[in-house]
C-alpha cells in the first residue's frame, strides 16, 4: 500500500474515532471545558495527529492511548456527578468578584484578574457602570455571571403584577425558497394558508429567502431581491390595532389589581377607550 494511502486511511480512522468519542463525552466537552477536559482534548488531538502521520508507529498503540485519554474524563464525569467535593476539585468552583455592590479585590488577585478585564467582562453583559452591579461571580467555566441591583433590573410584567399568556415559539416555515412542512404543522398551519399569505403580499415562494411565523401568527419574510419593497400595514390598520390593544391592556390592568380604586379607574378608562374605538371605526374602515 502506498504511503499516502496508508496515511489517508489512518487519518480517516482517527477522525472517525475522535468524532465518536467526542459525541459520547457530550456537548459539554465543546461548550464548557474545564481545565481537565481542556488538557484531555488537546492530548487527544495530539495523539490523533501522531498516529495519522507516523506510519512507522503501531496503529493500535495509538488507539489504545486515545481510549485511555477518553476513558479518564468519561469516568470522572460520572464521579463528579456523585461527589460535590471531587467536582470542585476537578472542575473548580466560582469566585465572587462583586458582592453587595462591593468589588472583592483579593478575589480578583487570586484569579489574576485585572480591573480592565473585569470591566470588559461587565461590558459584554451590557453593564457599563460597576455601581449598577449587586453581585458578580466568575464561574468555573471562565464566564462572568452578573446580577444587577434591583432598581437597575429590567421591568417585567411580573413586577407590575400583570399576568401574561405564554408565547409560542417562532417557527421558520420557508427556507431558501422551500416550504418547511414540520414547522408549519407545529403551528397548526397548512401549505394553502402559507401560499395565500404570500399571495396577499404579492411574493412568489421562489423569491423568499426565509419566512417565519411569529407568536401572533403573523408571517414575516425576507426575499432574495433586496430592492423589492414589501407592502406594509396601512396607517389606519395600525392605528386601529393600537387602540384595540390599549383597550385590552386597560381591561387586563383592571383584572390584575386588587385595589378597588385602581380597578375602577382602569375599568372606566377601558370603557372610554371602547367608546373612542366605536366612534372612529367608520373612519378607520374606509
Amino acid at each position: 500500500m502506498p504511503e499516502w494511502t496508508h496515511i489517508a486511511v489512518r487519518s480517516l480512522a482517527a477522525v472517525a474515532i475522535l468524532f465518536l468519542l467526542t459525541r459520547i463525552l457530550g456537548k459539554k466537552q465543546i461548550a464548557q471545558l474545564t481545565f481537565f477536559e481542556y488538557v484531555a482534548g488537546i492530548t487527544l488531538g495530539e495523539i490523533a495527529g501522531f498516529i495519522s502521520t507516523d506510519i512507522e508507529a503501531h496503529f493500535m498503540l495509538g488507539i489504545t492511548a486515545i481510549l485511555v485519554w477518553f476513558s479518564v474524563p468519561f469516568l470522572f464525569e460520572f464521579i463528579t456527578l456523585k461527589s460535590k467535593r471531587i467536582r470542585e476539585l476537578v472542575e473548580g468552583k466560582g469566585t465572587i468578584f462583586i458582592k453587595e455592590g462591593k468589588v472583592l479585590e483579593d478575589n480578583l488577585k487570586k484569579e489574576r484578574y485585572s480591573t480592565d478585564e473585569l470591566l470588559g467582562q461587565l461590558r459584554k453583559k451590557n453593564v457599563f457602570n460597576m455601581a449598577d452591579v449587586e453581585f458578580a461571580v466568575l464561574e468555573a467555566t471562565g464566564e462572568l455571571s452578573v446580577l444587577l441591583k434591583a432598581e437597575n433590573q429590567p421591568l417585567t410584567p411580573k413586577k407590575l403584577g400583570i399576568k401574561v399568556g405564554p408565547e409560542q415559539e417562532t417557527q421558520t416555515v420557508i427556507m431558501d425558497g422551500s416550504i418547511m412542512d414540520e414547522p408549519l404543522a407545529t403551528r397548526g398551519l397548512s401549505r394553502e394558508w402559507l401560499l395565500t399569505e404570500l399571495e396577499k403580499i404579492g411574493v412568489t415562494l421562489e423569491n423568499v429567502f426565509i419566512g417565519q411565523v411569529d407568536s401572533y401568527g403573523q408571517l414575516q419574510i425576507d426575499v432574495y431581491d433586496d430592492m423589492l419593497q414589501l407592502p406594509q400595514a396601512s396607517q389606519k390598520e395600525t392605528l386601529l390595532a393600537t387602540l384595540k390593544k390599549c383597550e385590552a391592556d386597560l381591561a387586563l390592568y383592571s383584572l390584575s389589581t386588587d385595589k378597588f380604586l385602581a380597578k375602577r379607574m382602569y375599568g372606566r378608562c377601558s370603557e372610554q377607550m371602547a367608546g373612542v374605538i366605536e366612534s372612529v371605526m367608520p373612519l378607520l374602515k374606509r
